[in-house]
């Protein structure tokens, strides 16, 4: 059973974490965590899901002793699979899809009945990707079978400091330049990964060696560098990679520098998205330091910073996923879309097991179902001696059981087959509910053919011949 969880929260003095937990006959179910205020009611949204039946208790707990709990309005409400499932498919249906009319009439504005329609997807709008590597670059079946695929990619590693400036001052860009290009011939966006990297073991060797003003050089030198080469070929940076778990530079040049980056990242990109990115905020309960209140603590904090207050920022979820949690996953995501952000998932991934190719699902059909996410990567670069930690497919390109659910989404969100296809009524409609995207619409009778090309919105679309007439759900094919 799925059970989604509220509260609103409010400690005596201060500021102070609180978390709610159940316990079960299991053991310790993990609901929920905020940072609470005195003075101020602040809503806790969590959700848990539980396999047995029986008592619980509920528990609120703080590491700030010297505080009061004050709870209320608590709310618990139970789903099964079948009706989080249904919950799903209906906000998909109202965010990511739009109902068309298409009135096919002929010369003289009569309508035309029994007319063939065909509407093919040309591209969706909604960003769904998959991590690359270099091995694509000499790899034609790794080329063919991800080109036919993929209209968005983040590099795995080569883009990061240690891949283009292994030793200082010998700056070596040749690779990511490649893919770049392979990218922008196949018209596959890039988001680009990373420009720093906060985790201290995966930093040039050369770097612990600096004094902190030769950091300092180092530091400016690689932002300008890589943004300056990159800017305008890519749609976003992430550029202080796991700054929540990791302080590589803020241990060596204070604790402002994530905010310092950000703002120089702005003044030297400013028409490009900035990412904060970061694991264990929708993926796994009890992570204190990545939970979706402190995501956006340290959010706001480079908010904050001079220089940032008009960046264009966004929210990077990795999603590193070893089991599936889904009221925690949505509550996590619903609490992180207060800062009213575009949301993505950067780096989607299952541990190996039996169930891999099913929690896979289950994220993407939640992710793709969130209103406030807008795109989804998937992080199964491929390499011959394995993946991160999935693969979609084996040496030779042949799906396995993750690929087979990459098909068979990208199937049904309309970007591998035709999207629609039938005949007209009396009235010469044809009636049809369609994903947001780009598309083909033809138009066949016995002497007559005609083709236009449209593109769908959330709120309405347009047309991209001047010959066609519309209205916010109505396309008219004149023959």
């Amino acid at each position: 059973m799925l059970y989604t969880f509220s509260a609103w929260i409010q400690v005596s003095k201060g500021v102070a974490a609180v978390s709610a937990v159940f316990e079960t006959r299991n053991g310790f179910k993990h609901a929920g965590a905020i940072v609470a205020k005195a003075n101020c009611w602040s809503m806790l949204k969590g959700g848990l899901t539980v396999d047995a039946s029986g008592p619980a208790e509920l528990y609120f707990e703080s590491k700030n002793t010297s505080v009061e709990i004050w709870v209320d309005s608590l709310s618990l409400q139970p789903f099964t699979q079948e009706e989080w499932s249904s919950h799903q498919q209906q906000s998909i249906n109202k965010v990511r899809k739009t109902n068309v009319r298409i009135q096919a009439l002929d010369k003289q504005g009569n309508p035309l009945r029994n007319a063939t329609i065909f509407i093919e997807q040309k591209s969706p709008s909604f960003p769904f990707g998959c991590a690359m590597n270099k091995n694509i670059l000499n790899n034609p079946a790794y080329q063919n079978w991800f080109t036919s695929r993929f209209k968005v990619t983040t590099f795995e590693n080569e883009m990061k400091w240690y891949s283009t400036e292994p030793s200082p001052g010998r700056e070596d860009y040749s690779v990511p330049d490649a893919m770049i290009n392979f990218a922008k011939q196949h018209n596959i966006a890039v988001r680009a990964h990373n420009i720093f990297w906060d985790d201290p073991k995966y930093q040039p060797g050369w770097l612990n060696s600096l004094s902190p003003t030769d950091l300092w050089k180092a530091v400016n030198k690689r932002i300008t560098s890589i943004m300056s080469k990159y800017k305008g070929q890519v749609i976003a940076w992430d550029v202080v990679n796991e700054n929540l778990h990791w302080n590589f530079f803020e241990s060596k040049l204070g604790t402002k520098f994530s905010e310092v980056i950000y703002s120089k990242a702005h003044a030297l990109d400013g028409a490009t998205t900035l990412f904060m990115n970061d694991y264990n905020t929708i993926e796994e309960r009890g992570d204190k330091q990545s939970e979706p209140a402190k995501y956006l603590e340290k959010l706001r904090e480079i908010q904050k910073y001079p220089g940032i207050a008009n960046a264009k920022m966004a929210i990077g979820l990795e999603g590193h996923f070893n089991t599936t949690d889904l009221p925690h996953m949505r509550s996590s995501i619903d609490t992180l879309a207060a800062a009213g952000l575009p949301i993505w998932l950067t780096e989607v991934d299952v541990q190996s097991g039996p169930s891999q190719a099913k929690y896979l699902e289950q994220v993407l059909r939640e992710a793709h179902s969130h209103p406030k996410v807008k795109g989804i990567v998937i992080w199964s670069a491929w390499s011959a001696g394995g993946c991160y930690k999935m693969c979609l497919t084996d040496n030779n390109f042949k799906n396995l059981p993750t690929g087979d659910v990459v098909d068979k989404l990208l199937k049904e969100w309309g970007s591998k087959a035709a999207a629609a296809a039938g005949t007209t009524d009396a009235n010469g409609f044809f009636k049809a509910s369609l994903f947001h995207g780009d598309y083909q619409v033809k138009m066949i009778t016995n002497d007559h053919q005609a083709t236009r090309d449209f593109t769908l919105h959330a709120q309405s679309f347009k047309e991209a011949s001047n010959n066609v007439a519309s209205s916010q759900e109505t396309l008219i094919l004149n023959v």
